[in-house]
C-alpha cells in the first residue's frame, strides 16, 4: 500500500515563492522515483519535475526550469518542490506521484507513475 500526501499549497502573489511537500507512506521509499505533476483548470495534467530514487537525477518541464527545484529526503520519506518566481500560469492543482523504479533516469510521463496523491492547490495572483 502506497499513500502520498501533499502539503504546502496556497495563494501567493506573482514573483513569490512556495514550497510543496509530499510525504510518502511506502515500505521502501528508495525503491521509487518521484515526481510532481500539475493540472490547471480546463487543461490536462502535465509534468512538472521528477527525481530518481537516490536524488542524483532530476528532470524539469521547460516552463519551470530555473525556477523550480525538486528534492527528496530518503530518511523522512519526503519529496519537496521549491517554487520560485511564480507566475499566474503556474496556478494549478499540484500532484505528487510515485513509480516503483530504481533506474538512473527520472521518468517524466504521467503513465509511468503508479501512485498519486490527492493534490494541493497553488494559486498565483497577478
Amino acid at each position: 500500500q502506497v499513500q502520498l500526501v501533499e502539503s504546502g499549497g496556497g495563494l501567493v502573489q506573482a514573483g513569490g515563492s512556495l514550497r510543496l511537500s509530499c510525504t510518502a507512506v511506502i515500505r521502501t521509499f528508495t525503491g521509487y522515483a518521484m515526481a510532481w505533476f500539475r493540472q490547471a483548470p480546463g487543461k490536462e495534467r502535465e509534468f512538472v519535475a521528477a527525481i530518481n530514487w537516490n536524488g542524483a537525477n532530476h528532470d524539469y518541464a521547460d516552463s519551470v526550469k530555473d525556477r523550480f527545484a525538486i528534492s527528496r529526503d530518503n530518511v523522512k520519506n519526503t519529496v519537496d518542490l521549491q517554487m520560485n518566481s511564480l507566475k499566474p500560469e503556474d496556478t494549478a492543482i499540484y500532484y505528487c506521484a510515485a513509480r516503483f523504479y530504481v533506474g538512473t533516469t527520472s521518468p517524466v510521463r504521467e503513465r509511468d507513475y503508479q501512485y498519486w496523491g490527492q493534490g494541493t492547490q497553488v494559486t498565483v495572483s497577478s
